[in-house]
């Protein structure tokens, strides 16, 4: 379960972000929209442990991982949170299934070179394992970019603006690839966007 209460944030010490508070448990989703200038991104540095809120509490899975020390907080953070980006951040001179494997290592996850071909495979990329992330196509490297987010099975998945540069054919797929693979590991998955195109595909959504 993640619990966010009261969060707050300020720059300057003047303006002031107060964020709504979040609660998900297991395997649920919610969709956070919000304008440019609302803090959206603030708020997911926040929820991944890369930002510390001014005020509030905010707690995965019981452990208020803001209060960690800093390796202690890298290590959490990359065990069991995956962040999906606008722009997938990939190591360009090696290959998709090498960026995967390095993740599990980083990690220190076991490097399951079988599992990250099915999660591959999954995605609809099997034929695309040992192309560099130069040679895909922009929604097949957000796919790629998912793939690498969840390979560890995160008890949270994080994805900030992931759809904003596709068309609404790639925009469908990716939305349906990240509510399918949040479900399949029993994940937790915030989406915070502008893409207003989401809206219809959550129950759950948070306006900033």
């Amino acid at each position: 379960m993640i619990k966010s209460e009261s969060i707050t944030f300020s720059y300057d010490g003047i303006h002031t972000f107060n964020f709504p508070d979040i609660h998900l448990q297991k395997g649920e989703n919610v969709l956070i929209l919000g304008e440019s200038g609302v803090g959206k991104t603030t708020l997911i540095q926040i929820l991944a442990g890369l930002l510390p809120p001014h005020s509030g509490s905010l707690e995965l899975d019981s452990v208020n991982y803001h209060d960690l020390a800093s390796n202690e907080l890298d290590h959490f953070r990359g065990k069991h949170i995956g962040m999906v980006f606008q722009r997938p951040h990939f190591v360009r001179n090696i290959s998709i299934m090498d960026n995967l494997l390095l993740s599990l290592y980083l990690s220190k996850n076991k490097q399951d070179k079988q599992g990250a071909t099915e999660l591959l495979e999954q995605m609809g990329l099997g034929h695309k394992l040992n192309s560099k992330p130069d040679e895909l196509s922009q929604g097949e490297q957000q796919r790629a970019a998912i793939a690498l987010a969840v390979i560890k099975n995160p008890r949270l998945i994080l994805a900030d603006e992931p759809t904003s540069s596709l068309d609404d054919t790639n925009c469908q797929k990716i939305t349906t690839i990240l509510k399918e693979q949040a479900a399949s590991t029993n994940a937790q998955l915030i989406i915070i966007t502008h893409d207003q195109r989401l809206k219809n595909q959550f129950n759950n959504s948070i306006t900033l």
